[in-house]
């Protein structure tokens, strides 16, 4: 654990006592909902610029009356997902319940098409992470774990519904995502493991990791899966027990990946035992990195989706179609920006989007998953899906 460098102090509530007026009457006075006053009085939520000017014409002050930045005597600790490393460590920051939560922007995490800007550095050596602004912003982030790609477009469309809101999204396997969530290290995470019977995959590894815990499961997307090969499939991979052809290279995912899991399923069911597969245990950590491996010739085949195999300009082997779920756990369900997020997922914009991309299907988009007495996967309308 360290500590914050400084935040942000509301004195929204004590204008709001000296008027005599509650909640609800200053929320309607400014068109704003009771919850954001508040987020906004405990220091949850730092209000946007017109909120924020339309508090201090109600008030007779100026915004810096209402809103004051504090230093470090406060002392807020921030969690630390993962080592900091030697050097300076730029952190993604957002609260979670009661805690500040700091993963390190190292790796893949620093880049999307350009650097990713931090909300705190860790100094070399460890030592305290200073955050560059104050703490109550950041209970206007959530951190989304998961592997599906398209989770930053939905990050993007809750920037355009609300741009004091923020989704922080994390790359991470179907497993750890949830482990994190568990934790209490994430606000949602995203799994989307391939059917096996009956039973409801998703669901079921949700129970399993999540331990008792209440949560709610939301439908994201439909994705197609299988394996990426050169340009052209010039090696005739057909299936996997092509995988084990003399001079085939495999480049897998690591273990408690969703697409790992697929592998091993499809490989025992075609009789190919794991070693035969060269490459089996050279192991990457996302679908873009495999998809380099094979775009650069260092291997022949890599496990990912449709949408990744044709942005690389690559030959796609179609496997399966899985669903991807948004597992949320239900004491995070009323997190102010938890209902924007829900409304973008449930937007005709958003769902647009999303089927635009390769071997994307939005059909369970924004349904709200539940499984019934004999395991069938329903939506919130009782329709099989």
């Amino acid at each position: 654990m360290a500590r914050a460098e400084s935040k942000a102090v509301s004195h929204v509530k004590s204008y709001r006592q000296a008027r005599g007026w509650s909640q609800d009457q200053l929320a309607n006075r400014i068109g704003v909902r009771r919850q954001a006053i508040y987020d906004i009085e405990a220091g949850r939520y730092l209000p946007n610029t017109g909120v924020a000017l339309r508090l201090a014409r109600q008030f007779g002050c100026r915004v810096e009356d209402l809103f004051a930045e504090a230093g470090n005597d406060s002392g807020e600790p921030i969690t630390l997902v993962a080592d900091s490393g030697a050097g300076e460590t730029r952190l993604a920051v957002a609260r979670v319940r009661n805690r500040l939560v700091g993963y390190p922007l190292a790796g893949r995490r620093a880049l999307t098409d350009g650097f990713r800007a931090a909300d705190a550095v860790v100094p070399g050596g460890g030592g305290v992470p200073r955050l560059f602004g104050p703490a109550p912003h950041l209970g206007n982030t959530l951190l989304l774990l998961g592997c599906d790609p398209a989770f930053d477009i939905l990050a993007a469309h809750v920037a355009r519904l609300a741009p004091e809101a923020r989704v922080l999204c994390g790359f991470s396997s179907s497993r750890r995502a949830l482990e994190a969530l568990a934790a209490g290290n994430a606000h949602l995470a995203g799994t989307h493991m391939h059917q096996r019977g009956c039973r409801d995959v998703n669901a079921k590894l949700a129970t399993e990791v999540m331990e008792g815990r209440l949560f709610r499961m939301i439908g994201f997307s439909l994705i197609e899966e299988g394996l990426l090969v050169g340009r052209g499939n010039p090696r005739g991979i057909g299936d996997v027990a092509d995988l084990a052809r003399e001079g085939v290279r495999l480049v897998n995912r690591e273990r408690g990946a969703a697409l790992r899991s697929l592998l091993d399923d499809r490989l025992a069911e075609a009789g190919v035992p794991s070693p035969m597969v060269q490459g089996y245990g050279d192991e990457v950590g996302s679908h873009i990195e495999g998809a380099h491996r094979v775009a650069c010739g260092a291997a022949d085949a890599a496990l990912g989706l449709r949408a990744i195999a044709e942005t690389f300009d690559l030959g796609f082997v179609p496997l399966t179609a899985a669903r991807c779920d948004l597992v949320i756990p239900a004491d995070l369900f009323d997190h102010p920006v938890m209902g924007v997020l829900l409304e973008a997922l449930n937007s005709r914009r958003f769902s647009r989007d999303l089927a635009s991309l390769p071997g994307y299907d939005a059909s369970p988009t924004g349904k709200a998953i539940a499984t019934d007495p004999d395991g069938e996967t329903v939506d919130n309308r009782g329709e099989a899906l």
